[in-house]
């Protein structure tokens, strides 16, 4: 698509906003970027934009940005299509998309996309190691790395683009399109935004919307809710499973992490031998290693890959050892999948620090009561959710509970009930938004209170 002389309403300022808002302006777009914030918290990126002729509007979402000479409108994929601009564009007809729909139109790269409930960020960051390790060009882009739309006027011929997508930015898409895409799995999440969890799932599905015959779809084998679709595709499916040996993808055999494509077999490693713990991220091995030899990379450089790769920030990241007790930063666990792997991934006892913004997924904690009880010695809670994650402690027979207001507070107080050998987990199974900017400022926050112990 042409971009010259269009006129173009971003609305977002975050990372990805900034990025699609310069990168429409190269393309010849008269662009207007909006915000919320008002303009003195919006950052050194206000003057940078205008020094290249993009206008910045801070402080609110005037109803006059968007008129009958608005072609397009950008929106950050956390945007509600129930808020006020956006219903406005939507009854003047105005076309919406989010960044990596403008980033795809604008770049030739061939796309690995990977979206699911947990594990997306594990799966990239590894997936694009493999592909370093293999010496196979590449970037890894999207909510990892860096935006889309800095990566596509980055990207060099030959190379792979590594994208994490969420659901939010699967809705705004039209051509996008992924060469070899992947969904790990689905739990109950954004269900706020999404309304139902089939909802959701199809906004997932949405990552295999344009592909073709000549593209691979990777779907995890061991949820039926995924791998029972797998015949509404086009593209070539190959699944993932730990618990049974499949004709075309990986799987476990005995010991061994295997993958078969096409008529050859490959036993790649001991399971032993990969560093990250958990089963939840022995999908995420699976996954990347399928993802990884369909995109060129060999046997070594993926061997090598899982035997080196522990983890990226805020995912089970080991803080500290304070007086004996391990402190560990699982932020990005917003749901309570995530956080029931999380605790499932420590044979020690844990102090849990819990809690968050409740953004309609269930977040009664029922479900994590046999999880606690088996597990967790002490529950430190905080946010809106605070009081859920109480009631849950209480029920699963769990006498040291405390409800604090800041992230310095539920340190010291896990620091207070720790042992020798516990775990200190920062595994929130909530939203972050109640306190924090994103999950990021949540764990930053967490290990700056640890490192003042």
């Amino acid at each position: 698509m042409r971009y010259d002389g269009l006129e173009v309403l971003v609305i977002g300022m975050a990372r990805s906003g900034v990025a699609v808002a310069e990168l429409l302006h190269d393309l010849g777009a008269r662009v207007t970027i909006n915000d919320a914030k008002p303009e003195d918290q919006l950052g050194d990126d206000v003057r940078r934009l205008r020094d290249k002729g993009i206008r910045v509007v801070g402080g609110g979402h005037p109803p006059e940005l968007i008129h009958e000479n608005v072609d397009l409108m950008v929106k950050n994929p956390v945007v509600k299509y129930s808020a006020a601009p956006v219903e406005l564009a939507l009854s003047r007809g105005i076309p919406i998309v989010t960044e990596v729909e403008i980033a795809y139109q604008a770049t030739k790269a061939p796309i690995i996309g990977i979206t699911g409930s947990n594990g997306k960020t594990t799966t990239t960051a590894l997936t694009g190691l493999m592909l370093e390790n293999s010496h196979v060009s590449s970037m890894v882009a999207g909510n990892i790395g860096i935006a889309m739309s800095k990566a596509v006027r980055d990207w060099t011929p030959g190379q792979w683009i590594v994208d994490e997508l969420s659901s939010f930015q699967l809705l705004g898409i039209q051509t996008f399109r992924t060469r070899i895409a992947a969904i790990l799995n689905i739990y109950p999440a954004h269900l706020d935004y999404h309304g139902t969890m089939d909802e959701y799932m199809d906004a997932k599905w949405r990552i295999f919307e344009n592909q073709t015959s000549d593209d691979f779809a990777v779907l995890n084998a061991d949820q039926p809710q995924l791998w029972e679709r797998r015949g509404e595709l086009r593209s070539t499916v190959l699944g993932f499973s730990v618990k049974q040996p499949l004709s075309q993808g990986a799987f476990v055999r005995g010991d061994r992490l295997m993958v078969r494509i096409g008529e050859e077999e490959r036993d790649i490693t001991a399971i032993g031998d990969i560093a990250l713990p958990g089963m939840q991220n022995l999908e995420n091995a699976l996954a990347a290693t399928v993802l990884s030899l369909l995109a060129g990379c060999h046997v070594e450089g993926i061997r090598k890959s899982l035997r080196e790769f522990t983890g990226v920030e805020h995912r089970l990241e080991f803080v500290k050892i304070v007086d004996g007790a391990t402190y560990v930063n699982d932020s990005k666990a917003t749901n309570m999948q995530a956080a029931a792997t999380a605790l499932k991934s420590y044979d020690h006892p844990i102090i849990w620090i819990a809690g968050g913004q409740d953004r309609g997924a269930g977040h009664d904690f029922a479900e994590l009561v046999p999880l606690i009880s088996e597990r967790v010695k002490a529950v430190v809670a905080i946010g809106e959710a605070a009081s859920k994650v109480c009631d849950a402690a209480s029920e699963a027979g769990i006498s040291r509970v405390l409800r604090v207001v800041s992230m310095d507070e539920a340190v010291c107080a896990a620091h207070s009930y720790a042992s020798k050998g516990d775990i200190v987990l920062l595994s929130p199974a909530c939203a972050s938004w109640d306190m924090f900017t994103r999950f990021e400022e949540r764990g930053r926050m967490f290990k700056e209170a640890v490192h003042r112990l």
